[in-house]
């Protein structure tokens, strides 16, 4: 079958319909109103903002009869800020040599660590798309490297096929084993780490209201105190007030209302901090988090415990409450092993990379085995969580 492959300067170049078919259970981050809220928001570029260093560059394959059978979702980026697996050595080392690192292209989703498929295709026409455009991408003379950062199982295993490197990194994630209640789920956790759980809760819900919102009960009143937490937070922490717009915010709470959680932790003086979640049939994904004062523990009781119990109640198979932060192995979060695949076009660079992951590769072997050991379970739930075990073999990662 003879494919052409094409860039896309927007989202808005395909047909909503057609791209959601393609984009069918690849979870909330990959559906159209998602890429197009990040675009029309101003989030990543257009006409509306300066550059952000976003600069979205789809691809898409087309049969003889110009069908779209796959899409990508694609962007030139001008640095490596927001994508969460950092490159920012490689760049150095570029620059040391007199060398461009920037632009370089990445099939990601912008801002989101989450885990998904990065090629858009139906089973039966994956392997000849990804040979398709892996062509496309080698054949580029305008950016020095192309990255897949965040790849399915399958699709990595796929493009190390086609002479990518892997790149290992460990996230923390929750799995539901059938739980029934929150209580149920602690009494998998050893006597002393299920009484410091429940101490910590008590003490984060001590004279406070704590909802779970969805749908149409996250009011455009509530909508607007959440942003204004969520720029508080980024202030405190970054110096900015997030990279997100008001706009982009505004726009999934209209089109994606009924794909969002919304935890609200208030008082009789008013609200004091938010967590906002996207979730469908293939799980719970915590991404963002504002409070107006510090209160202790809240933000534990309502980026996880809140979202363990929402995803209990509505029998969701995996709750990844966000990149990064051990303290989430001490409440039951277990390491979960995330993948991308680097090919850089100047064979010096992209050999020494390959040294250099193949060491680094170990040390995130000894990091997940170490994040093992200091999970809060019982023997019985560690036997079953050991039978799951992803690390097997020195230098290679399994799945």
């Amino acid at each position: 079958m003879s494919l052409i492959v094409k860039q896309h300067a927007s989202i808005t170049d395909f047909e909503q319909a057609v791209w959601d078919s393609l984009a069918n259970d690849a979870g909330p981050f990959l559906s159209y109103h998602f890429l197009e809220a990040l675009e029309l928001s101003g989030s990543i570029n257009n006409s509306i903002v300066n550059d952000t260093g976003w600069q979205p560059n789809y691809l898409a394959v087309y049969d003889t009869t110009s069908t779209l059978v796959a899409a990508v979702p694609g962007y030139i980026k001008t640095h490596s800020y927001g994508e969460y697996v950092f490159d920012h050595a490689w760049a150095n080392a570029y620059a040391q040599h007199g060398l461009d690192y920037y632009p370089k292209w990445i099939g990601a989703i912008p801002f989101t660590p989450v885990t998904g498929k990065r090629i858009l295709a139906k089973q039966d026409k994956l392997a000849s798309c990804l040979s398709a455009i892996d062509t496309h991408l080698k054949n580029r003379n305008d950016v020095s490297s192309y990255h897949w950062l965040f790849t399915t199982q399958e699709q990595q295993k796929s493009l190390l096929t086609l002479s990518g490197l892997p790149r290992y990194s460990v996230q923390f994630q929750w799995q539901n084993r059938k739980f029934t209640s929150f209580e149920h789920y602690l009494s998998t956790f050893k006597s002393r780490k299920r009484k410091t759980i429940n101490k910590e809760r008590l003490k984060a819900q001590r004279g406070l209201k704590i909802q779970r919102l969805t749908g149409d009960a996250i009011t455009r009143e509530i909508q607007k105190e959440f942003y204004l937490c969520y720029q508080q937070t980024y202030l405190k922490r970054s110096g900015h007030a997030g990279y997100l717009t008001e706009s982009f915010f505004e726009r999934i709470f209209t089109q994606m209302k009924e794909q969002i959680l919304l935890v609200v932790a208030s008082d009789q003086s008013g609200f004091k901090g938010s967590a906002l979640f996207f979730y469908d049939h293939t799980g719970l994904f915590g991404r963002y988090w504002g409070s107006l004062d510090d209160i202790d523990g809240l933000h534990f009781e309502c980026c996880y415990y809140q979202g363990i119990e929402f995803a209990i109640e509505n029998s969701l198979p995996i709750f990844n409450p966000g990149t990064q932060g051990e303290h989430k192995l001490l409440r039951g979060f277990e390491p979960w092993v995330c993948a991308s695949c680097h090919v850089l076009s100047d064979q010096r660079f992209h050999s020494a990379i390959s040294d250099f992951l193949e060491r680094e590769c170990v040390a995130i072997e000894h990091y997940y085995q170490s994040a093992i050991n200091t999970l809060p379970f019982n023997s019985d739930m560690l036997a079953d969580i050991a039978n799951q075990n992803r690390l097997i073999n020195t230098h290679k990662i399994k799945w």
